[in-house]
């Protein structure tokens, strides 16, 4: 039976240029539908966390402008499950957006917040986490993230080091480190130490308050000045008037880095971020020269290692090529070495110059 001091806050603001030009500005990578299922990984998670939160618990935080497209896609939500930000100011003034709201309507509300574009392989494993982080965050003041086992030295994931002493299963952290370089990833790896950071957070909404309070106090005030606003009509013209002066920063950076209270469920339920083409290529079918393809036919000749991305059922012929992306998306064609992928958000700057908004 699930809870209704359950909730759910999923992020779906992004832009995510990473993945351009698939992913643009219009409809970011959390509305594309990669993998030919017909639902989008926003509508993917939605199907997740209904399994564990009621649907009228679960709020979703975006960007103005992806409003209307996240009632297209999500029509099972109303109005007051969305929470909209007028700009973008990084997960933590997000999250204590979200925090506020969800203490008005239920003081006692233990909360998931989670990203729109993970992909989650064992669905039934994952259910099973999530229960037992909702049951330990409600009867510990404490901040628990969701870290991977390692499969393999990944320089793009953040990792969380863990102590050998837990709580009802659950271990302490000892630290965090983002994105190591290669060297530093695989010693991560063989330590033993160390988990990758999902990015997948469970709190009571007075733990993470309190957390806001002692480390990022300017963002508390900022939204305690409106507190008596949230759900009520008056909170979007108070929101639109205060967010713009929320620091630019991160959960991660302003919060989790810095707190006591932080603890870390070890989970294998099959996770990948999704945040690069790279990612992509891993878990999507490969021929046995290890090419993958999206939305398109194609006849490799003396290539491997690649990934094709169309916008529409197109026959893609590719000779002579290793390592390389080849993504079409309306009047945008990309190919670029899969092993310098983290130029693209460069490739995305340099084309907005040049050329301005019509092809980011």
């Amino acid at each position: 039976m699930r809870n209704s001091n359950d909730y759910c806050v999923i992020m779906c603001g992004g832009v995510g240029s990473r993945f351009w030009p698939f992913s643009k500005e219009d409809k970011p990578k959390q509305f594309l539908d990669f993998f030919g299922t017909g639902r989008s990984l926003l509508q993917s998670t939605f199907d997740r966390f209904k399994k564990i939160v009621p649907v009228e618990n679960i709020y979703l935080v975006t960007n103005d402008a992806y409003a209307e497209t996240i009632k297209l896609q999500l029509p099972e939500i109303n109005d007051n499950q969305l929470l909209l930000e007028p700009i973008r100011r990084n997960t933590a003034p997000a999250i204590a957006y979200a925090s506020f709201r969800i203490r008005a309507v239920n003081p006692n509300a233990n909360i998931i917040v989670a990203p729109s574009d993970h992909l989650i392989v064992k669905e039934d494993q994952f259910v099973i986490d999530m229960k037992k982080g909702l049951e330990f965050v409600s009867h510990n003041p404490a901040l628990l993230t969701l870290g991977i086992k390692p499969g393999r030295p990944e320089t793009g994931y953040g990792y969380i080091q863990v102590e050998e002493k837990d709580m009802d299963g659950i271990q302490k952290v000892k630290a965090f480190t983002e994105k190591p370089n290669l060297d530093l990833a695989r010693a991560f790896v063989e330590s033993g130490e160390f988990m990758w950071n999902s990015g997948i957070f469970l709190w009571n909404v007075k733990s993470i308050i309190d957390a806001f309070q002692k480390h990022l106090p300017d963002i508390l005030q900022k939204f305690s000045e409106g507190e008596s606003l949230f759900n009520t009509p008056a909170e979007k013209q108070f929101i639109d008037a205060s967010f713009p002066f929320c620091p630019n920063i991160s959960i991660d950076y302003g919060i989790m880095e810095k707190a006591d209270n932080v603890y870390v469920n070890i989970s294998n339920f099959g996770w990948n971020d999704l945040g690069t083409w790279g990612a992509l290529h891993d878990v999507s079918q490969r021929d046995s020269d290890n090419n993958a393809q999206l939305n398109c036919k194609t006849l490799y000749i003396e290539s491997n290692d690649n990934i094709v991305a169309m916008s529409d059922d197109k026959l893609v012929v590719l000779q002579g090529l290793e390592d390389y992306i080849v993504a079409e998306s309306d009047n945008v064609l990309l190919i670029c070495k899969k092993s310098e992928e983290q130029r693209i958000k460069h490739f995305v700057t340099d084309v907005k110059f040049r050329y301005g908004d019509e092809y980011v």
